[in-house]
């Protein structure tokens, strides 16, 4: 079997594993980045969400051949030094409990904001309805998802004010 090559965060990887193996035992197991969780392994509760060429994706079941010669971001490429909206207003509004669901809220949140600059609750809810978090911390994620839009508003503002 021909090795998987893919850019991961941002970096060329190649793997040589089955081709039906799911990207997120490519990632944990194979490649040792561990943010992205397990918690069904039927695509239902979120926690494994991961972006294949900018689009959320279930990596629990995306096979590994399905990502070849495409682009894969996870929690741990999103940003530098958590430096993202999302990952900002996450932490201002303290929104994990447990934390095991949020590297997939954030991965999902992250793409409805670069998707849709200034989110509805409508919109937000419709982005994380299939992103389980068993504490509860849907009113904080909406919050934290709201904050994010603002935060990355006024840092385009800055930048486009810098001429």
């Amino acid at each position: 079997m021909p090795a998987v090559r893919f850019t991961l965060n941002g970096k060329s990887q190649s793997v040589d594993v089955a081709p039906a193996m799911p990207l997120l035992w490519v990632l944990r197991d194979t490649l040792g980045l561990t943010g992205t969780k397990f918690g069904c392994g039927m695509s239902l509760c979120g926690a494994c969400t991961v972006h294949l060429n900018g689009q959320p994706v279930r990596a629990c079941v995306t096979p590994i051949s399905a990502v070849a010669a495409k682009s894969v971001t996870t929690i741990e490429g999103l940003a530098p030094e958590r430096s993202h909206p999302i990952q900002q207003a996450w932490i201002s509004e303290d929104v994990p409990q447990c934390g095991y669901c949020q590297s997939g809220q954030i991965m999902t949140a992250a793409a409805l904001l670069a998707k849709t600059a200034n989110p509805t609750d409508a919109d937000i809810d419709e982005a994380m309805r299939n992103n389980i978090c068993r504490c509860g911390t849907y009113q904080s994620i909406r919050r934290a998802v709201h904050l994010a839009a603002d935060l990355r508003s006024a840092a385009l503002k800055t930048k486009g004010g810098a001429k």
